[in-house]
């Protein structure tokens, strides 16, 4: 989920249980202890000189050579076994789910929302009011999964000043909580869409530019439950986390579910050396598009297995539709579906959620799958430079990478 423009990046720290190939020299190098040199240096030029700074860095990496988990600051207690919100990583299950759909004849990603879902007379969107979005008719299910649709984003962006509601100007999300003292809230994916059709807002038509849309991840998550009859977490967990293993993955949907599962990483906000602490949070907004709770250990095997062709998703043309990222002209680089690609790193997603960054990859070329995050927001530096925080964990990356990479 894509909180704010600066939300993708980051990551940190590296990870535990080394497994060796006896067989092959390279293989033979534990580099647990320079990787936990490497992210006790980040974190300490990082938090250097902060009064009351929180928070910390941790990284997990899967690597022909082994697996390692290090951490810093205050997730130095933590282990590659405690949740976290990984926010806009939600993203890579939507698109897988939404594939495996297609992959099993479900559905047609070519296919007009407003088109029958094969085999039925119900449209893949409802032809209620509360989803006559602009360009409608126009929408692919491939452009949603892509960014591409131009469906207005409620989510990130200030409703326009123009319309005659009284959040015009606002986002929609923060007029329900805050204007109307409603922090518990059960957003759905039918009032986030009546958003957009009662005002008719849209970021462009479709296939014109990239803009990024949580809006539009939503559409997609009605859609999973149209063609599957089943809730998006229930299906996700069935067809996706079970088979995967990943038992300690979950996806909250109700406005009172706010609490993290143990053992949890705490977020915080950090401004003016006062902290706050932002752990607990309505989630029901970001459902499909920003609402997982994971670990390093379920994410990074789950990256792994989605982009090698072990996740479920066989077809390897579908895998190389998911994997076929194009320039998006910001942040992200390049986009496929549900899928970042970012140079000498790999595939995956980035996300930021509530003082969590995060920022996962595969590398095809090293076998090497990365997931980091930290789980504080510096308002006093990101003031003076937006992407500054950002880019201090793209470094620890990529030293983490060189070095294991040797």
């Amino acid at each position: 989920m894509k909180t704010l423009p600066f939300v993708f990046v980051l990551f940190l720290a590296i990870f535990t249980s080394c497994k060796r190939n006896s067989t092959d020299s390279l293989y033979n190098i534990n580099y647990q202890n320079d990787l936990q040199t490497l992210i006790d240096d980040h974190w300490s030029r990082f938090s250097k000189g902060k009064e009351n700074f929180p928070g910390g860095y941790a990284l997990q990496i899967l690597s022909p050579g082994g697996e390692y988990f290090v951490s810093a600051g205050d997730l130095s207690n933590t282990t590659n076994k405690t949740h976290f919100r990984g926010a806009s990583t939600t993203k890579t299950f939507t698109a897988a789910a939404i594939v495996l759909l297609y992959q099993q004849g479900r559905l047609n990603l070519n296919d007009f929302v407003t088109r029958n879902i094969p085999g039925t007379t119900k449209p893949y969107l409802p032809e209620t009011g509360e989803f006559d979005i602009p360009f409608k008719d126009k929408i692919t299910i491939k452009s949603l999964l892509q960014h591409r649709s131009g469906v207005f984003d409620v989510i990130n962006a200030n409703i326009p000043d123009s319309v005659n509601q009284p959040y015009a100007g606002k986002r929609y999300v923060d007029y329900v909580t805050e204007d109307l003292n409603e922090p518990f809230h059960t957003f759905t994916i039918t009032e986030m869409a009546n958003v957009v059709a009662v005002n008719q807002l849209y970021a462009d038509g479709p296939e014109k530019a990239y803009h990024y849309s949580n809006t539009g991840y939503g559409l997609l998550a009605l859609i999973i439950e149209r063609v599957s009859g089943q809730r998006y977490d229930q299906f996700i967990e069935e067809q996706l986390l079970i088979p995967n293993g990943l038992s300690e993955t979950s996806f909250p949907y109700l406005g009172d579910d706010i609490t993290m599962p143990a053992p949890f990483a705490s977020s915080y906000y950090y401004f003016g050396g006062e902290q706050e602490n932002v752990t607990e949070h309505n989630v029901s907004m970001h459902v499909a598009e920003g609402n997982i709770i994971t670990t390093p250990e379920d994410l990074a095997t789950w990256i792994k297995n989605l982009y090698t062709g072990k996740a479920g998703i066989e077809n390897k043309y579908i895998q190389f539709l998911m994997m076929d990222c194009q320039p998006t002209y910001e942040s992200h680089q390049y986009y496929g579906l549900g899928t970042t690609f970012t140079p000498t790193l790999g595939y995956g997603h980035n996300g930021g959620h509530k003082a969590f960054f995060t920022s996962t990859r595969y590398d095809p070329d090293t076998d090497i799958t990365f997931v980091m995050y930290t789980n504080v927001w510096d308002f006093d530096l990101l003031n003076i430079d937006l992407y500054a925080e950002i880019l201090n964990l793209y470094d620890l990356v990529y030293d983490a990478k060189e070095m294991i990479q040797k």
